[in-house]
């Protein structure tokens, strides 16, 4: 039996009197009813197909027909919770084992990527005997108490909160407007020397540390890539002082950076971390997560008198899913896929880089992009207001994107893994025309090329086409601001 079809206004009336709050909804100026969805395309109420360019955690497409014969078949046998013995626990198991280095073997499935960060503390917690957690600047790791309190992302928001003082955060290992960027001889070891000094800091207070917790590339951050042996780095340090390394595959994992199965792996073969935990892209939709860590840390957690048990966590339901993703990952080449079209998208985004001086970096690993946006390119203002004009007029072409980071100005690519080169190009081909329009409001134009007194070219200093341009009325309304932008004097990029 079909549920009634509210009008999209009774919906919204409804959800305004029943939902919390604080339980926000995209495009809350003009919210989408989706009442369907296939491969990368979503559907409102009136049949209209938007390209979503948001989804991440529909993996393999939404609604893709082997994922959800695998769980309504399952759900027509059986559904119970692991104390019972069931094969399909044990062969989920066994097949996500084997995507990982061989020390991660011992898995605890649960329902969300909360869950599985909260428990990859606990284990810290009980491994280690200390308390205190390390975590990045920025960073998100999930909505329960223990995780708010290591994640600025959520904290930071809060006007009136006071830190956990057995919570150190570390810079955030960014290069592009981090404290150690490109040019820097060697930021790996200094952004790992900064989390070495918040270890010997609370040494002196007394403090131990338990764990360093990063995502393998930081989402809500901003997209951010960390140096090339940034966590080798870090794990030595962390490990010296008795911690363990959690590294947090939530939202990359699943062969979306396209060279690897899993994030961590960019950092090299000689990295391997004591616990990782997973989520979002699992189940395609369907709550299911989980941690895997060595035997060492889980024999500990068994010897500390407390049986583990999760009500739902490893149901038959969910591990048929759970398959059934891995299945589709490997037979239509998923990761493959990632690589071509994230590689493809790259390229596309880095043309408009050259073209729109509001583009300031492009940065990425398979169909994880982000395309930072900046006001000028020298002081890496954030171009908030206009990233999110950005959001909302692809919106109206029917394109779903978001931007985060910590200004909000980060255009954010985490599509569903069918994502095509097609699908980039009508993106980008959008993205071009809407930069062109906001900088002809503004002003803005590429600084030209000049010829230098040896031959070489460099840019013109100039970057304006007047020396003063007042902002366009809809970039002005929308970020509750005045100012004048204008592109700043430079001599290179």
């Amino acid at each position: 039996m079909t549920a009634e079809m509210f009008p999209k206004e009774k919906t919204i009336d409804l959800r305004k009197k029943h939902i919390g709050p604080s339980c926000k909804v995209f495009f809350s100026h003009d919210p989408i009813k989706i009442v369907r969805a296939k491969g990368q395309y979503m559907y409102d109420e009136n049949g209209v197909r938007y390209l979503d360019c948001i989804n991440n955690v529909a993996h393999v497409g939404h609604s893709h027909p082997m994922v959800v014969k695998a769980g309504a078949e399952q759900m027509e046998l059986l559904n119970t919770n692991s104390r019972f013995l069931h094969d399909n626990l044990v062969q989920y198991a066994q097949r996500l084992q084997a995507t990982l280095p061989e020390k991660l073997s011992v898995c605890y499935f649960v329902n969300s990527g909360s869950e599985a960060n909260d428990l990859a503390l606990r284990l810290a917690w009980e491994y280690t005997g200390h308390k205190d957690v390390i975590t990045l600047d920025n960073a998100y790791h999930g909505h329960v108490s223990s995780l708010i309190n290591i994640s600025p992302y959520k904290f930071h928001q809060l006007a009136n909160a006071e830190q956990s003082k057995s919570v150190h955060v570390a810079l955030s290992p960014d290069l592009y407007r981090g404290n150690y960027r490109q040019d820097h001889p060697d930021p790996a070891t200094a952004y790992a020397d900064d989390v070495n000094n918040l270890i010997q800091k609370a040494h002196e207070k007394g403090h131990k540390v338990a764990a360093f917790i990063a995502e393998s590339l930081q989402s809500c951050g901003g997209q951010v890539i960390p140096p090339a042996g940034y966590f080798q780095k870090v794990a030595q340090h962390v490990h010296q002082a008795g911690g363990l390394f959690i590294a947090d595959e939530v939202q990359v994992g699943f062969g979306r950076v396209g060279t690897h199965f899993w994030a961590f792996q960019l950092q090299g073969e000689d990295f391997v971390p004591d616990i990782v935990t997973m989520g979002k892209p699992i189940g395609n939709g369907h709550p299911m997560s989980c941690v895997v860590t060595t035997r060492e840390v889980a024999e500990a957690f068994k010897n500390s008198g407390m049986e583990y048990f999760n009500t739902f966590g490893g149901n038959p339901v969910s591990c048929a899913i759970g398959l059934a993703v891995l299945d589709v990952i490997e037979k239509e080449d998923l990761q493959g896929n990632a690589l071509r079209v994230g590689g493809y998208l790259m390229r596309l985004l880095e043309q408009q880089k050259e073209k729109h001086p509001l583009v300031g970096d492009i940065r990425g690993r398979g169909l994880f992009v982000g395309a930072e946006l900046v006001r000028d390119r020298v002081k890496l203002t954030p171009a908030t207001a206009e990233a999110q004009d950005i959001i909302y007029k692809l919106k109206e072409q029917h394109i779903l994107l978001s931007a985060d980071g910590p200004h909000r100005n980060v255009l954010k690519f985490k599509p569903p893994m069918c994502f095509s080169e097609e699908d980039a190009d009508m993106v980008v081909e959008k993205i071009d025309q809407i930069l062109t329009d906001i900088e002809k409001a503004l002003g803005l134009q590429m600084p030209s090329t000049v010829h230098t007194e040896n031959g070489s070219h460099k840019r013109n200093r100039m970057g304006c086409s007047q020396p003063d341009v007042e902002v366009s009325p809809h970039l002005q309304d929308r970020s509750g601001e005045g100012e004048k932008l204008c592109v700043p004097r430079r001599t290179h990029y």
